[in-house]
């Protein structure tokens, strides 16, 4: 393997070299707790504080409605656990859809097994949901919906401004997890009506293990983390200062950056999409055809299994995936491809190519060539 070129962006991306620098003090020069009561942390809490106002910024949200969280994972739990059973007495009904990422859809689970009733949207074959299906499926009960901003595996973009508006008109909470949409479109959690908002810094070139959770300060939530006062009683806990840093930096660099990105991976993403569909005969595009997050490519090849075409492009050097990376591993099809229509041995028969504003024209060039030799070769051995 003479190089290494990374086309899974939607399961991790790269640091950037100006978030690990913004970093590397809080982990041995300025290494306080910022609960502390002596100057020295003063410096930590004024980090967070600056993290909150660049990660509000980006949302059009105001810094308080921020709190600090592990990641996306834990987020989506908090958002749809805490509505449920604060708002039970109320009402028990939740609505999400099919292709939601997991750490929703098992969240949905576990709170059917505690006596809350879930509706499952129906998507379309390009992945989108039907806002007539969803006012339809509204009760006198609803209390919540949850439908993901965008979708991390074939990238289609939900109509998340229609849907918090027929949300606001029922008084329902609406929640969003957008780990795949943060800094990657824009977003602005006011004119979209948006209560909750999940998001990871590890999608947007910043730190693992750090995420974030908007709360509209008209929500009551409550704590998913008992233990001190840290984040106003509601997510116990020492802040994980270099990562709160790390996401705040990102968050910065993305807003400032948004605009000549999209601009830049949609024209790698219709280049690739155009020169596949060019190349190798007998394959399909997976999700929205305009409506889809700017860097994401998902094609499906027929008689060519994905997981293969994976494990053979690694061999050259080539980094992608046949679903997302919270499903790698599983031996089900992917619950999205066959929400979406496609029946099983489709669905496992697709690749996800996902771009970053760092990949290049030579690594698109590299890749294609190889992509359909590769296809080529697994359905010579299959035949």
């Amino acid at each position: 393997m003479d190089r290494l070129v990374y086309f899974d962006n939607a399961a991790t991306t790269k640091i950037y070299a100006d978030v690990l620098k913004e970093m590397l003090p809080y982990f041995s020069v300025l290494y306080s707790n910022p609960s502390g009561i002596y100057e020295f942390s003063d410096k930590t809490k004024a980090a967070a504080k600056a993290s909150k106002e660049r990660i509000a910024g980006l949302i059009n949200a105001s810094p308080e409605e921020i709190y600090f969280t592990s990641g996306g994972t834990e987020s989506d739990n908090w958002a749809l656990k805490s509505i449920a059973f604060m708002k039970r007495n109320r009402g028990r009904h939740i609505i999400t859809s099919k292709v939601e990422h997991p750490a929703v859809l098992n969240t949905c689970r576990y709170l059917s097994e505690q006596g809350f009733k879930v509706s499952y949207l129906d998507v379309d074959k390009y992945g989108m949901i039907d806002l007539n299906q969803l006012v339809e499926t509204i009760r006198r009960d609803t209390i919540m919906i949850s439908i993901m901003y965008a979708n991390n595996e074939v990238g289609t973009i939900q109509p998340i401004e229609k849907i918090g508006k027929i949300a606001k008109l029922n008084d329902i909470v609406f929640h969003t997890d957008a780990v795949q949409a943060f800094g990657q479109i824009p977003i602005d959690v006011k004119k979209m009506n948006i209560d909750l908002l999940s998001a990871s810094a590890h999608k947007l070139h910043g730190p693992k293990g750090c995420g974030c959770l908007y709360v509209n300060k008209e929500i009551s939530l409550a704590p998913m983390i008992h233990g001190g006062s840290q984040q106003n009683k509601m997510r116990a806990g020492t802040l994980n200062i270099p990562g709160i840093v790390g996401m705040g930096k990102a968050a910065q660099i993305a807003g400032k950056n948004m605009e000549n990105n999209i601009k830049k991976e949609k024209m790698m993403r219709d280049y690739i999409i155009s020169e596949i569909r060019k190349q190798i005969p007998e394959c399909s595009l997976n999700g929205h055809e305009s409506q889809r997050l700017p860097g994401n490519v998902n094609f499906s090849f027929k008689n060519v299994e994905g997981e293969a075409l994976v494990i053979l492009l690694d061999t050259m050097g080539i980094c992608a995936s046949s679903a997302s990376a919270c499903s790698a591993g599983l031996k089900t099809p992917s619950h999205v491809l066959t929400a979406m229509g496609k029946k099983n041995e489709e669905a496992y028969e697709s690749l996800r190519i996902t771009l970053s504003s760092e990949t290049t024209r030579d690594e698109i060039m590299y890749l294609l060539p190889r992509l359909k030799s590769a296809v080529e070769s697994i359905r010579k051995m299959s035949s």
